[in-house]
C-alpha cells in the first residue's frame, strides 16, 4: 500500500486501487488575455500560475501510463444544452455563445475552448465535454471510470470554488477516494480557494483529502521529482 502525504491525514493507494489524474476545465477561455474570464474583468493570472504544476503532473502520470481525464466546460453552437439560467446568469457581457477574441465563448470546437497548448491532450486521453460545472452531469464520464476500473481521482485545474469543487462532490458521492491537489488548482480569487480547500477536507474528509503536488510526486515515484 502506498499512502500519499495529506490533510486531514494520509491518502492510502491500496495495491488493488487505480487512479487517475484528473485535469477541469484548463481553457484558453479561461487563462488567456482576451478570453472569457479576462473579458469578465478576472485576473487570469491566478490561474495561469498553476500551469507548470499541472504540467508536471501531466508528464509523470504520462510517464507511469496512468490515466488521465481532461475535462472541458463546452456548449454545442445552438445552445441547446446551455439552459436559459445559465445563459443570462450574471445579466452581463459577454455571455455564453457571444463572439469573443478567440470566438464563440464556450462553444464546442472554438479556438478559445481549446485547451492550453501547454496540456494538450494526447489521443489516448480521455476528454470529457460537458454542459455544466460538474464533470459528472450529462456526461458519461461514470461509465468511463466503472470501465477502467478506476477508484481514486487526483483533482487539478480551475477554478476551484465551483467546477473543480463540483465535480470532487460529485465524484464523493459516487463513492470515488478523491485527493486535491492544493497548488494544482486555482480561483480568480484565492480566498475562494483557500475556503474550498479547508471545506472539502473539514470533519475528517467530508469530501476527501487535499495535498502538495510534491507529496503526490513523491508517493507516486520518487524519481519523478526530476521530471521537468
Amino acid at each position: 500500500m502506498t499512502a500519499i502525504a495529506a490533510n486531514p491525514y494520509d491518502y492510502q493507494l491500496p495495491t488493488e486501487s487505480k487512479i487517475a489524474l484528473v485535469i477541469i476545465d484548463m481553457q484558453r477561455d479561461f487563462l488567456e488575455y482576451g478570453g472569457f474570464g479576462d473579458a469578465l474583468g478576472n485576473d487570469v493570472t491566478q490561474l495561469q500560475s498553476i500551469v507548470p504544476t499541472v504540467k508536471k503532473l501531466l508528464e509523470t502520470f504520462r510517464s507511469l501510463n496512468l490515466p488521465v481525464i481532461h475535462t472541458i466546460e463546452a456548449h454545442s453552437p445552438d445552445l441547446s444544452d446551455c439552459p436559459p439560467s445559465k445563459l443570462n446568469r450574471g445579466q452581463g457581457n459577454p455571455k455564453i455563445g457571444d463572439q469573443g477574441t478567440m470566438g464563440r465563448i464556450l462553444i464546442v470546437g472554438e479556438d478559445g475552448n481549446n485547451i492550453i497548448p501547454e496540456l494538450t491532450p494526447l489521443e489516448n486521453e480521455i476528454v470529457i465535454i460537458k454542459p455544466g460545472k460538474g464533470a459528472f452531469c450529462r456526461t458519461n464520464l461514470e461509465e468511463i471510470l466503472q470501465k477502467e476500473e478506476i477508484t481514486h481521482l487526483l483533482f487539478t485545474g480551475v477554478t476551484t470554488e465551483v467546477c473543480v469543487q463540483t465535480t470532487m462532490r460529485e465524484a464523493n458521492d459516487r463513492g470515488y477516494e478523491c485527493l486535491l491537489i492544493e497548488d494544482g488548482t486555482a480561483s480568480y480569487f484565492p480566498k475562494f480557494k483557500q475556503s474550498t480547500i479547508e471545506m472539502l477536507r473539514a470533519q475528517g474528509g467530508i469530501i476527501g483529502w487535499t495535498a502538495n503536488s510534491d507529496a503526490v510526486l513523491a508517493a507516486l515515484v520518487p524519481q519523478a521529482i526530476a521530471i521537468a
